[in-house]
């Protein structure tokens, strides 16, 4: 006799067998019991969770001679026949090969025989969704009333590629993800009865690989013992399934979180020297920070021995939630780019290298920052410190780090035109000004309480990025909002979003008793007050950068 998958092997022969869908054994066992068997039946769900198995046992316990509590007994006539694929009473048909109308006109101008043997002639149409749109249409008569020797069960994985005509026509159950507990409990049984010697990490790690699907797990567990060796650990799993080890993994998320690049790199190397695939590399990363934060919140993991288990608490500990939650959104990103591109391990190292740079933290630190405010401020406590700091303390976050080399500026004619466009647009600017003067004090008035009804509205992260600002009203139609200290990357980013921004116009227009617009002012658009010399010179102040003025 020739050799047997694992997955057809041991396949279940009854509902009792059968692994985490007893929500759907039992209420099909009931049926069969009270001799209620509709006449059609859809089985929806992933792959490898049962609908096949299940159809099978379906139609050998309607047929069954000695049917016991629901189930077929196979031992009889027509269970062995049907077991053995000899009954020509149950059809199985795969709908990805046989789509075409002449099949299911076949099928039509067969259903009229009664059944050689068996009570009752089952088709089982798997993988449904495939048959064409003629084939549907030909089934359509037939699956509604069948003669009643005929049961037809539809197996699918793609319910919603199948007409609503033949959904309604049918019994629909639909298969959940079986549990990673469940995939062991079985392996444990499979293992035993096959004299296969594995501990519990693998088949945890097996059970985890399968993804809630019984033959993929059954697959994976075949595939370890093809060496001749029935002995399974998890080094030798993740040999097989080119799983990278956890110390590569752990080495560059703790460089990530240090901002290492050096470290990051030497362990990325160290991946790549071992053939591993760049995109299960990245899954195996986003699985480990998902795993932080799950230790973070509840202080236990699985599949994890202690060494591995002390390394995850060491990081728990010394990084944020929302550093974590980052990170797994910029490797998700990372994985697309990575998929898309015909340069994947330059794009591999490229992305690991800015994930080390610590200006990708600066958002997450500053929401770490205001999160703790907020929560001072929901607990009732005082904070004692003055909105200059505040502000000073937010500019010091997002504070961008710039390097030059020291530059001569030429006083040439491109430089003169620009401040003179500069200064002939603050001109009109300020006759604009000029001819609004008595709203500025309106404004200067009102500003204060609406930064005080952010801060009471517990909008504080608006409130914090607009700490030290005035408000001016430049016309009738608009509000410019002053920012004296200039405005950091991350504060831009927040007050440009268009709903804070409309929130802030909001709060404007009701205080001015009209639909106003705001407008933001930095340093910069005042450098019109002041000479063409000044410009330059407060520029090159500003940014550090010496300067030679050629006359």
């Amino acid at each position: 006799m020739g050799y047997t998958a694992l997955y057809r092997k041991f396949r279940p022969l009854t509902f009792s067998e059968m692994v985490g869908q007893e929500h759907i054994t039992k209420t099909l066992k009931n049926q069969i019991i009270a001799g209620r068997v509709g006449h059609a039946y859809l089985l929806n769900g992933g792959r490898g969770t049962g609908k096949t198995s299940a159809a099978k046992i379906l139609a050998r316990a309607i047929n069954c001679l000695n049917p016991q509590d629901g189930e077929p007994c196979n031992e009889c006539e027509i269970c062995k026949g049907a077991i053995s694929g000899s009954l020509t009473d149950i059809v199985e048909m795969d709908a990805a090969s046989n789509n075409s109308v002449e099949d299911i006109r076949s099928i039509r101008e067969e259903v009229n025989f009664l059944p050689t043997k068996a009570k009752y002639r089952v088709y089982i149409i798997d993988e449904v969704h495939m048959l064409s749109t003629g084939a549907f249409n030909a089934l359509l008569k037939t699956l509604e009333e069948p003669p009643e020797h005929v049961k037809f069960i539809l197996a699918t994985t793609e319910p919603q590629k199948l007409p609503a005509t033949i959904l309604s026509r049918c019994q629909r159950f639909d298969y959940k993800r079986i549990s990673d507990e469940d995939i062991m409990k079985r392996l444990e049984i499979v293992c035993k009865e096959s004299k296969i010697e594995a501990t519990k990490g693998a088949l945890a790690i097996i059970a985890s690989l399968s993804e809630g699907a019984m033959r993929d797990a059954l697959s994976i567990l075949e595939r370890c013992i093809q060496d001749g060796e029935n002995k399974i650990d998890e080094d030798k799993i993740k040999d097989l399934v080119g799983i990278p080890k956890v110390t590569f993994v752990n080495g560059i998320i703790q460089a990530m979180i240090e901002y290492d690049v050096d470290k990051a790199l030497e362990k990325v190397n160290e991946v790549l020297k071992e053939g591993k695939d760049i995109n299960q590399f990245i899954w195996e990363m986003i699985k480990y920070v998902k795993d932080i934060l799950i230790y973070q919140a509840t202080k236990k993991l699985e599949l994890y021995n202690e060494e591995e288990l002390e390394q995850i608490k060491t990081i728990a500990q010394s990084v944020s939630k929302n550093k974590l939650v980052d990170l797994v959104y910029q490797l998700s990103k990372l994985e697309s780019d990575i998929k898309l591109s015909t340069q994947k391990t330059i794009m591999f190292q490229a992305g690991v290298i800015r994930l080390c740079n610590q200006q990708v933290a600066i958002n997450s630190g500053i929401e770490e920052r205001i999160e703790k405010i907020e929560k001072y401020l929901k607990a009732g406590k005082a904070i004692t410190i003055s909105n200059n700091q505040v502000a000073q303390g937010m500019q010091e976050i997002g504070k961008q780090k710039l390097e030059t080399n020291p530059t001569t500026i030429a006083k040439s004619n491109s430089t003169y035109n620009q401040v003179a466009n500069q200064k002939s647009t603050s001109s009109r600017n300020n006759q604009a000004s000029a001819k609004t003067k008595n709203f500025s004090k309106h404004a200067e008035e009102y500003w204060p309480q609406i930064m005080n009804d952010l801060k009471q509205n517990g909008r504080i992260v608006l409130y914090t990025n607009l700490m030290g600002t005035k408000a001016k009203e430049i016309n009738d139609m608009t509000v410019g909002i002053e920012f004296p200290n200039g405005m950091t990357s991350f504060g831009k980013a927040v007050l440009e979003k268009q709903e804070n921004k409309k929130e802030i116009s909001n709060l404007v227009s009701i205080a001015c008793g009209k639909e106003m617009q705001i407008k933001y002012l930095t340093q910069i658009e005042k450098q019109h007050e002041l000479t063409n010399e000044e410009s330059i010179q407060n520029l090159a102040n500003e940014s550090n950068i010496p300067f030679t003025i050629i006359e």
